[in-house]
């Protein structure tokens, strides 16, 4: 009896300590990894959760310009693409970190853990043509743009997301990739979809269409405009689709058929490096980017290229990595803690700061806001990257405009 009463006192003294520890715990600042880390996985899991239950077909809703848009006619109707452009364009982002080795010690790798599960079961339910959420590749022409997403994305994880895949799964992607060669691409940067196909089939050891890859890569090489940026077509358009395709799918692109063009893909990561360091600097002070351009829904996305140059190690040597982490972090608070940004059952809405649906363009609906995942690609650097683990630094900006020193800018001769 004379025990019992002693742990009864012990515990009732240790219950406030230990509530104290926990409340200490969670008022401690994240860290930016901890902010990266938990703001993919709360824009992501909606997604891969119910396309692993085989709802996604039920549950998404898809907001959508309406008969009023004056371009609707056009485009029409975009439910048919949604559930593709939701599960390429999630994974396209989310696929370096979930190439990381397992790990199930920490939250973090908790969270990846569970992430990866979901998108294998997920993606065997889209290849199964019984599922409720099945999805064809031959659904119209939108399916060759998510297709090449998809495709992107498997490259980006060989081995924890392809490989994970049942053999069954692989032969289903396999064929519907195939059926987007039914679609001839626009003369614009609608041609990298195509080649971003046929090296995902090249990739995996399957036969592919050289000239569906030698055509697109020479004439993305022949719109360069200079000093880091490409034409999207002949005319230079201002928008942020260097970052959203055209740069990205390039690099990884070559990464497969650099063969067939000898230095190219060095002369296209010094001009990814150069875009990376231009997208740097017009990062704000408060930590905010311009409204530039069209598809401003797809919030980071515009971090692509400056996301990916860390990822491969790349950066220019001007910027610290401190300073480029510390960057993309206020950026990534500013646009997912926006309230509005996500709906009562956490699905993306239409906006670039918030709910703002009069932005959505014609051509794009839920399904093709998840491509802002793609400015999370440095998640896929281990936590002990000097990427994370250095001091953070102000970014450009910052320095500019409190009157500190910064570095001069100079444009490249390639």
């Amino acid at each position: 009896m004379k025990r019992f009463l002693i742990a009864a006192l012990a515990a009732a003294f240790m219950v406030p300590g230990a509530e104290a520890a926990r409340k200490k715990e969670a008022e401690k600042p994240k860290t930016d990894r901890e902010v990266w880390a938990e703001t993919a996985y709360r824009i992501v899991h909606p997604v891969l959760s119910n396309l692993a239950a085989g709802t996604l077909h039920r549950e998404m809703p898809v907001e959508q310009r309406g008969p009023s848009h004056p371009e609707y006619g056009a485009y029409g109707d975009r439910t048919k693409y949604a559930y593709l452009e939701a599960l390429g364009r999630t994974l396209c982002g989310i696929a370096p970190w979930l190439e990381l080795p397992v790990d199930t010690t920490t939250r973090e790798g908790r969270m990846r853990r569970e992430l990866l599960d979901l998108s294998i079961r997920g993606l065997r339910n889209a290849m199964d043509t019984t599922s409720a959420d099945y999805i064809s590749f031959a659904v119209g022409y939108q399916a060759l743009v998510d297709a090449a997403h998809l495709a992107q994305g498997l490259m980006r994880a060989p081995r924890n997301l392809w490989g994970g895949l049942d053999r069954a799964t692989q032969k289903r992607i396999v064929y519907e990739m195939k059926q987007t060669r039914k679609v001839r691409p626009n003369v614009s940067n609608w041609l990298m979809f195509s080649a971003q196909v046929e090296a995902f089939l090249r990739s995996v050891g399957e036969e592919y269409d050289q000239v569906r890859v030698d055509y697109p890569v020479r004439q993305m090489n022949a719109w360069y405009k200079g000093d880091g940026v490409y034409g999207d077509g002949e005319p230079f358009h201002w928008d942020y689709y260097n970052s959203f395709v055209i740069q990205p799918m390039l690099i990884d692109v070559l990464s497969v058929m650099g063969d067939g063009f000898p230095g190219l893909r060095e002369r296209v990561l010094r001009r990814a490096a150069r875009y990376a360091e231009v997208t740097e600097r017009m990062i704000s002070p408060e930590g905010t980017i311009p409204p530039l351009g069209r598809s401003l829904q797809y919030r980071t996305a515009a971090l692509q290229v400056l996301s990916q140059m860390a990822l491969l190690d790349r950066l220019p040597q001007n910027l610290s990595k401190g300073q480029v982490r510390a960057a993309m972090t206020a950026v990534i608070r500013r646009f997912f803690d926006q309230p509005g940004t996500f709906d009562d059952a956490g699905w993306l809405r239409i906006g670039f700061c918030g709910a703002q649906p009069e932005i959505g363009e014609a051509y794009t609906c839920t399904g093709s806001l998840y491509l802002c995942t793609t400015g999370f690609l440095a998640l896929g650097l281990p936590a002990d990257d000097p990427f994370w683990t250095d001091p953070a630094e102000p970014w450009t900006s910052q320095r500019a405009w409190s009157g500190d020193r910064f570095p001069q800018d100079h444009s490249i001769g390639d």
